[in-house]
This record gives structure tokens, C-alpha cells and sequence, in this order.
């Protein structure tokens, strides 16, 4: 997750695979992608905020070009939750999943 110096979201990149389990039958990369897909398509559907992203295999890379308003900050702080529920959730620790905040 990408934090500007105030704190507020400015972006994410989501890389790689968990290795839960199998291609086709891990459930945190399952939990991963439907999280962040979902929150890009929310901020595109439901703000007006200028973004840009980067789709590939295991990879998603999503930043916005402006300040995020409001609304796009609800929905980063719902991915934010949603993610650490995944972590929480995944048994050892980061072992399959680790947040990791930067200042940008």
C-alpha cells in the first residue's frame, strides 16, 4: 500500500502468487485478487479520480494520478481491512500474505 507523508492512500501493488495451495485452489490469492480487483473497479465506477493500472499475471499495480477524494480513501481503507482479515485468517503469520505500507 502506498501512503502519501499525511497518510493518505495513494496506491497498491499487489505481486505474485500466496502459495497456499495449488494453482486453481488457493484461496489467499483467490482473496487477494477479488479484494483488489474489486476495489479498482469500485474507485473507477463509483469516483470520478483520474487513476492508472497495471494488470499481469500475479501482478496489479494501481496508483492514482491526483489526491484521492474521499470516497477513493473509503475504499483503500476497505482493502486495507479486507487484506489483513485475509492475513489474519491465513494461519502462519506472513508467511502467505504480507502488507507492507510505503510512503511515497
Amino acid at each position: 500500500m502506498f501512503v502519501d507523508p499525511d497518510g493518505k492512500y495513494r496506491g497498491f501493488r499487489a505481486d505474485g502468487h500466496a502459495g497456499y495451495a495449488e494453482a486453481g485452489e488457493d484461496i489467499v490469492c483467490a482473496a487477494v485478487s477479488a479484494l483488489t480487483q474489486n476495489t479498482v473497479n469500485a474507485i473507477e465506477t463509483f469516483t470520478d479520480d483520474p487513476v492508472s493500472y497495471s494488470v499481469d499475471e500475479g501482478f496489479l499495480e494501481f496508483s492514482f494520478l491526483g489526491e484521492a477524494g474521499p470516497d477513493s480513501q473509503l475504499l483503500m481503507n476497505a482493502l486495507a481491512l479486507g487484506l489483513k482479515s485475509v492475513e489474519e485468517s491465513s494461519g502462519a503469520g506472513n508467511r502467505f500474505l504480507r502488507i507492507l505500507t510505503e510512503e511515497v
